[in-house]
């Protein structure tokens, strides 16, 4: 892999991405729509293209993927767009590998797993999603799998980390200005989250490597921990002492009287009372150990990365 294109290059793990390809020394492209988040994100940065295009424009997507080896897709879709959007950017992403040559890295989440039963889950559990957005991320595996296309596909549990659109970044955000905070969950529950960035070195890994086998790889976190021992970490480094509220259906079920996202949320708050872990030892035994920033760590350089001026 010497050139690489990183479609939704201004979110969480599209960020990450382009910074650890060009650790690596790999030519990357940055795609997104915002050109001025694009430039201030990455246009002082010599080995980083910055494209600005609509990935649902199939001309302006091919053009930029042309003579590129890996298209790395880590496009963020509003919840209440997917039943209508997922298909139709899957679909125009496929057709811009077939035309150009190009192999696939797509980051996927757990939703097509369905529940686990208490249970880590490998990569060879039976898919039997039973929300929505798990039915449609089950659809997109079989469109990318069907399509003939080298691939392989990379399932995270929640996100938390630099620049991330996550759950866990929307509590951290608000304690770092010492506001309010809710925690979405249940906090006692021992639960699964994995640091953006060691996401992204696991997947250029797996691209270096060249393993476009059409198959599924789960990166797994640093271990499962509590929405209360996640508050004490930050806590302890911010010196909050607001109390932390919990946010649970019937918060959700209320605002998403007035909200469309709110109500597309709803179904996917069983992964906040539920433990759905991911098993990564097919990852580990072909590749090596997953990287794994403690939480300690992760959640400092989080906290870290919010505005100086909250501080």
């Amino acid at each position: 892999m010497k050139k690489a294109i990183v479609l939704g290059a201004t979110g969480g793990m599209g960020s990450a991405l382009v910074n650890e390809l060009v650790d690596r020394g790999i030519a990357v492209t940055a795609f997104a729509r915002n050109k001025n988040r694009l430039e201030k994100m990455f246009g002082h940065h010599e080995q980083i293209q910055v494209i600005t295009g609509d990935v649902f424009n199939l001309k302006q997507l091919t053009d930029a993927v042309e003579n590129m080896d890996v298209i790395f897709h880590a496009v963020n879709i509003p919840y209440q767009e997917w039943a209508e959007k997922q298909p139709l950017l899957m679909a125009n992403i496929l057709k811009s590998a077939k035309k150009t040559g190009a192999k696939l890295a797509l980051v996927d989440n757990i939703y097509a797993y369905g529940r686990s039963e208490g249970l880590p889950i490998d990569e060879n559990h039976e898919k039997n999603p039973h929300t929505k957005k798990g039915k449609i991320r089950l659809r997109l595996e079989q469109m990318a799998k069907e399509a003939e296309v080298p691939l392989f596909i990379a399932h995270f549990p929640d996100f938390y980390g630099p620049n991330g659109n996550s759950l866990l970044n929307y509590t951290f955000e608000n304690m770092v200005k010492n506001k309010r905070a809710m925690f979405i969950g249940n906090q006692e529950l021992a639960r699964e989250y994995i640091y953006i960035p060691d996401g992204a070195k696991a997947m250029v890994e797996l691209a270096l490597r060249n393993r476009f086998e059409g198959e599924n790889w789960n990166i797994t976190g640093s271990g499962v921990i509590t929405g209360k021992e996640i508050i004490d970490i930050a806590r302890e480094y911010l010196g909050y002492t607001k109390r932390v509220s919990t946010a649970g259906i019937y918060v959700f079920r209320f605002l998403g009287i007035f909200d469309k996202f709110m109500s597309e949320c709803k179904e996917m708050l069983y992964l906040t009372e539920e433990a759905v872990t991911l098993d990564g030892k097919k990852y580990e035994k072909a590749m090596g150990l997953l990287p794994k920033t403690s939480y300690e760590k992760g959640i400092e350089i989080t906290l870290k990365s919010f505005d100086a001026s909250y501080f």
